[in-house]
């Protein structure tokens, strides 16, 4: 039986999660009202809760909601009154809308906050369902920060977005989505030094290897980047272009390209061989010729439904039907 801390510091056990029962989940589509979770979600969500606090299973659960925040939080103080948590590593993905007072119960139990870059997509139409006002905190990263909660940066890749971490600065820095709508007011930007370190130092937290990787530092792990223009003073708008040029993990250079070419490794294998990857060629760069579809990446997006309902997440059509792309909230 697996065990958190299993493995190695390249591939290893964290913990529980993201969706720990299925009666908690609020799926994050904007387009679509609020989903008002099941009666029954305390119940099942408590039994799982205290399992993993006695075997002291670190965790995480999705909650876009503080609706769904609070009743989380609600199970949460009623198990660590009987098993305290004591120091257990737990913590919320996305929290867009949480709340100052449910803030400050996470930082009470010792939890964290996971935010991902999803307004940089959805920003358009959370503004145009719930506001241009509630969007200035959606998510309240700078009080987070305030209030002394740990903060940690992603992409929630591969569903809400690409693993690129560049788009994400972006966001966390100008708080535009890609589209270029202007959701925050200065003071729920991030600088540029403070974004970074969330997605570095303040991410290890989450891993629990703060002090062990994060930083460019004697005794932490050798994975670095040399990027191809300088982040801390190139204009905003083309930190969303950044790429690297040089990648380093564990002392090892496993990629390289332009004056590094002739470090780089052999590349490896395409996987599924109809993958855009194939033929993308980088984030910033455009490829010379329009490649050529394949029928399997053809048949990977699916219609909207004849109902005339949304059809909010991509499906891909594999051998034996449709099947989801799932929710992996912490791909740095």
């Amino acid at each position: 039986m697996t065990k958190p801390g299993d493995g190695d510091d390249f591939y290893r056990v964290n913990g529980a999660g993201e969706m720990l029962v299925f009666s908690a989940a609020d799926f994050e589509d904007f387009l679509v009202p609020r989903p008002d979770l099941l009666p029954v979600m305390e119940s099942e969500l408590k039994a799982v809760i205290r399992h993993l606090v006695e075997h002291r299973w670190p965790f995480r659960l999705h909650a876009t909601y503080d609706e769904t925040i609070e009743r989380a939080l609600n199970v949460y103080e009623e198990v660590n009154r009987e098993i305290p948590f004591d120091g257990l590593h737990w913590f919320f993905d996305h929290c867009e809308t949480i709340s100052d007072r449910n803030i400050e119960r996470v930082k009470a139990l010792g939890g964290g906050i996971a935010v991902q870059n999803r307004m940089a997509f959805q920003g358009e139409y959370f503004v145009e369902r719930y506001g241009s006002q509630q969007a200035k905190r959606t998510p309240p990263i700078r009080r987070m920060l305030e209030m002394g909660v740990p903060v940690g940066a992603g992409t929630d890749a591969t569903r809400v977005s690409s693993y690129n971490p560049y788009l994400s600065l972006y966001w966390l820095i100008t708080g535009k989505t890609v589209g270029g709508l202007s959701l925050y007011p200065e003071e729920n930007q991030l600088g540029r030094e403070e974004a970074l370190k969330l997605y570095t130092m303040g991410s290890s937290w989450f891993s629990t290897e703060d002090g062990k990787k994060g930083a460019l530092a004697p005794g932490q792990l050798a994975d670095l980047a040399v990027l191809s223009a300088d982040y801390f003073s190139i204009p905003e708008e083309e930190i969303k272009h950044l790429e690297s040029v040089l990648t380093i993990v564990g002392g090892k250079v496993v990629y390289a390209t332009d004056e590094f070419s002739k470090l780089a490794p052999s590349a490896l294998p395409v996987s599924p061989s109809w993958s855009p990857v194939k033929e993308f060629g980088g984030y910033a760069k455009q490829p010379t010729q329009p490649a050529a579809a394949s029928h399997s990446a053809s048949c990977s997006h699916v219609t909207a439904p004849t109902h005339g309902g949304a059809q909010s997440h991509l499906q891909v059509m594999g051998e034996f039907g449709l099947w989801g792309l799932g929710c992996d909230c912490f791909a740095f």
